[in-house]
């Protein structure tokens, strides 16, 4: 068995209100299901599982906290605040022929469509233990990204928020735009993924704008150029939870999705979901989101790379970016 790489702690090991920051993990796989995965995860963690429907269960009072897993489609779920049949009446069959038909698209959506394990935060220290729930998973023959040309699954993580500092905030932005390329080489980003639009680079426009040395704007400002070219949820980094959570007025303006939910955390969307490969792991994945961190805390090495970055998009004979931005990491 390929043991996980050692876990990296970024510079900033507290959040914007001094705690210890945590991260939350979401992962997608096929070919195992909710109900299956859902007593795994007791098994590891304890806790006790419900069934709130055929594609979804919880499990409650796990040493970590609460742990959902469900097929990743909301016609197989009951809208939130939904109640189940009424006990008897011409409603109560509506009901159950609706809750019935929601199993059948579940069963017969789940060939093409994830399976998706929404973790509670937590403390950076405790990620490595996730490392189980990654190998049951795999002993129970979960696919991953790479099992099958349609699977555009996706591994999301959701690190807590340093500071509200919009400094910060565009620094660590900054940091993943150049890193980009870079992390969807050695990630082998998916071609289903990359045709599905899941997780999309940033549009050039707007990464020349950010990338300006001179670019330092107000919390209100970054926002708002930010929804200006990205009012979607479909990119690698994708900041609308945490722009949701610290102006949801302003966003709900351009971006009225539902999907979208305030939290005061990153939501990095990039790595594929490859569970049945021995050497990928969570502590891979995060491990390299630490290197964005990391860049982020360098301003002039910000500045410097964001030129010739620029400087390499506008040449007639650019360079191959994600070779060329490696310089910056060891030196």
């Amino acid at each position: 068995m390929t043991s996980a790489p050692t876990l990296r702690i970024p510079p900033r090991n507290t959040n914007y209100v001094g705690n210890p920051r945590r991260v939350g993990v979401e992962i997608e796989f096929a070919a195992v299901s909710a109900g299956r995965a859902a007593s795994r995860l007791s098994e590891l963690y304890g806790g006790s599982v419900e069934r709130e429907d055929a594609h979804r269960y919880h499990i409650r009072g796990t040493r970590f906290g609460h742990f959902v897993v469900e097929l990743d489609t909301q016609y197989a779920h009951r809208a939130p605040g939904e109640r189940g049949p009424t006990a008897g009446g011409f409603q109560g069959l509506v009901d159950s022929f609706t809750d019935s038909m929601r199993e059948i698209y579940g069963d017969l959506g789940s060939l093409v469509i994830p399976y998706e394990i929404v973790c509670p935060p937590l403390d950076l220290e405790q990620l490595p233990e996730l490392e189980l729930m990654i190998r049951a998973l795999r002993s129970e023959g979960a696919k991953g990204t790479s099992d099958n040309l349609l699977h555009a699954f996706g591994f999301q993580l959701n690190p807590d928020i340093a500071t509200q500092d919009p400094a910060w905030l565009l620094a660590v932005l900054k940091a993943e735009v150049l890193m980009s390329e870079w992390l969807r080489s050695i990630i082998s980003i998916d071609m289903a993924r990359r045709l599905l639009a899941f997780a999309d680079p940033f549009p050039q426009a707007y990464v020349h704008l950010i990338l300006d040395a001179d670019y330092w704007p107000d919390t209100d400002k970054l926002i708002d150029d930010y929804l200006i070219y990205n009012p979607t949820r479909n990119r690698e980094l994708d900041m609308l939870p945490l722009w949701m959570w610290l102006d949801e007025a302003r966003v709900r303006r351009k971006v009225p999705d539902k999907l979208v939910k305030a939290r005061p955390t990153f939501h990095y969307r990039l790595p594929n979901a490859n569970i049945s490969e021995t050497r990928w792991s969570l502590t891979l994945e995060w491990n390299r989101w630490c290197v964005i961190e990391r860049l982020a805390e360098d301003r002039n090495k910000l500045a410097e790379m964001g030129e010739a970055y620029i400087a390499n998009d506008r040449s007639i004979l650019s360079e191959d970016w994600a070779l060329r931005c490696t310089e910056w990491l060891i030196v």
